[in-house]
């Protein structure tokens, strides 16, 4: 797997500006690769839940606790790895091991199969984010990170628009297994670039001199470090806060649509999710541009700018959610998605920045650990489960007459039709859909929540880095 290379603290960039960018590019590129394959399971839902037959807790298992098991189980012994070996042969080995999991669930022919292949994709996802940071740090000194690191975050919302723009239509064209299929086939080749094309750096080139550092460190010692930073804590906790929310809305965003206003998968895809995944990504980089352009007078503004953002998100969401308008609905999203994105970047450059260097990759993989774990592991599945109580509750209130059981309620349109009758399919889809609408209003509102933990965070933010912003 190849030694690690060894401290040197230079406190400038490592490589020509042309190839440092070529690196950041790339591992992007990567990162967005990863975010493809893991949205594009949303944006084929409602196909997958009407061919299985699906309770909506028990998609949010699938999309969400199926695949963030084994992404946090493996994810720190991963980033242990990446501290002391080949960082890029890591994150190719990873890339190509998530595309042929992804590829895999286009051939699933139960629940129980594609959930496994799921599971393979969080074993290879795992590998990305931890290594990829670390490097990250070592081409870019820490006055540059929260830019670099605001592009690298586009591959979030960049994965979300390339998965929504060639999944929705391929899946309403042929069907949600052709999408798999064609989005995860080119993963393969992509590792096999990033492999000979990424030069692995020395660690810590970028940090400034004299910064203090072991030569090796276990986990444990890594935890001990960073349990005296409270700023690592409060991150991870508005993090996981805003991963739970985040994953939970995200999963069954195109439901709702396909559900409340009776779009297609490619139209929600493009009309919808497209747009709101621009918008993030344009938050996410505006974000880390001002975080940079204000840290040199404003030395909490990484923490500042999500947090007043995240608050002012909120009421954006709620609006968005409840009306009856597309339009309107598509209007508010686009500025609630402009404003919660801001906190992308951030995570990321404060996790790293309370970390020496060579527990970077390692705090990274905590911080997935718990938030992946707990925000994508649960979110999704606590929005479908309270999803299926409120539409359960919606039968009752539409129903006179007999009751209609919610499982009597699965299937697609043409088979409620065919055993239910017209009357009782519409009660059907009327309280399936506000039982998905109600749910994601309650979750949205958590977002505040999160906002007000970065804020707090500034209390301890210059206490606890490693290396000033400014």
């Amino acid at each position: 797997m190849g030694a690690a290379t060894p401290l040197i603290n230079t406190g400038q960039a490592y490589g020509t500006s042309g190839y440092r960018n070529f690196v950041l590019i790339s591992l992007t590129l990567v990162y967005t690769l990863n975010f493809i394959d893991r949205v594009l399971i949303g944006v084929v839902a409602q196909p997958i839940i009407e061919e299985f037959k699906l309770q909506d807790w028990q998609f949010g298992l699938l999309s969400g606790f199926g695949f963030a098991l084994m992404y946090t189980v493996m994810g720190i012994p991963i980033a242990r790895w990446a501290e002391r070996y080949n960082r890029v042969r890591i994150i190719a080995g990873s890339v190509i091991l998530w595309s042929l999991m992804t590829a895999l669930c286009g051939i699933a022919g139960s629940f129980v199969a594609l959930l496994v292949f799921r599971i393979g994709v969080g074993i290879g996802e795992a590998g990305c984010t931890p290594p990829a940071n670390s490097i990250i740090a070592d081409y870019f000194p820490a006055r540059s990170r929260a830019r670099a690191l605001a592009i690298y975050a586009l591959g979030v919302t960049l994965g979300g628009v390339l998965a929504n723009a060639f999944g929705g239509p391929i899946a309403q064209m042929f069907s949600w297994r052709e999408a798999f299929l064609a989005l995860g086939i080119p993963g393969i080749v992509i590792g096999f670039i990033v492999l000979f094309s990424v030069k692995e750096p020395p660690r810590g080139y970028s940090d400034q001199p004299g910064t203090q550092h072991e030569e090796r460190t276990g986990l444990r010692e890594t935890l001990r470090e960073l349990s005296q930073k409270t700023t690592f804590w409060m991150n991870i906790t508005a993090a996981t806060v805003l991963a739970f929310v985040g994953y939970g809305v995200g999963n069954f965003s195109a439901p709702f649509f396909q559900r409340t206003h009776g779009l297609n998968v490619a139209e929600v895809a493009t009309q919808i999710a497209v747009p709101l995944g621009l918008a993030a990504s344009v938050g996410a980089l505006a974000a880390g541009y001002l975080t940079e352009r204000a840290s040199g007078r404003y030395p909490n503004a990484v923490a500042v700018i999500p947090g007043v953002s995240l608050i002012l998100c909120v009421p954006f969401y709620w609006i968005g959610f409840s009306a009856d308008s597309v339009n309107v609905a598509l209007a508010c999203l686009l500025v609630g998605n402009l404003l919660h994105y801001s906190y992308l970047g951030a995570q990321y450059t404060i996790c790293q920045g309370v970390a020496s260097p060579r527990s970077r990759a390692t705090a990274i993989a905590i911080m997935l650990f718990v938030v992946n774990l707990i925000g994508y592991g649960l979110g999704p599945i606590f929005v479908g489960f309270l999803s299926d109580v409120l539409m359960s509750s919606q039968l009752e209130s539409l129903q006179s007459g007999a009751m209609i059981s919610a499982q009597a309620c699965d299937g697609t349109a043409a088979e409620l039709l065919a055993t239910l009758g017209a009357a009782q399919t519409e009660i059907c889809q009327t309280a399936r859909a506000q039982g998905l609408g109600q749910s994601i209003l309650y979750a949205v509102s958590l977002y505040g929540v999160g906002g007000v933990l970065y804020l707090i965070t500034c209390k301890t933010l210059q206490k606890d880095l490693t290396s000033k912003m400014n």
